[in-house]
């Protein structure tokens, strides 16, 4: 007898509105929230401006890089560049075929200039 009414608590536990939404819900909350608390910490351990030590940062594999030195080799980069005779082409769309469609405007832009020298 004890037998068939556990069986019928637990038919009915199963079927309870509480068991197949509310207990879901409560561990996702509850879980989420336990499992979420890593990437909250780094969020603020960064927005507070913690810094890596050189050996920490080396042992993550960074390399530390001296700004100055690399803003004047894009600078540099940039000098060599002739800014004055660049040609502007239109990209393509999406429905037309980037190759060919350059291709076509290189040779209209040479057309143009062949007739202005003559």
């Amino acid at each position: 007898m004890a037998d068939n009414s556990n069986r019928g608590l637990l038919k009915n536990l199963r079927q309870s509105r509480l068991v197949r939404t509310g207990v879901p819900f409560l561990i996702f909350v509850v879980g989420g929230s336990y499992f979420l608390k890593q990437f909250a910490t780094i969020r603020y351990d960064f927005r507070h401006g913690k810094r890596l030590s050189k050996e920490e940062a080396e042992s993550m594999g960074l390399k530390q890089v001296d700004v100055k030195v690399v803003t004047q080799e894009i600078i540099k980069d940039i000098e060599k560049g002739d800014l004055d005779t660049w040609e502007n082409i239109r990209g393509p769309r999406p429905w037309e075929d980037s190759k060919t469609f350059q291709a076509a405007e290189r040779e209209k832009i040479g057309q143009i200039k062949t007739q202005q020298d003559s």
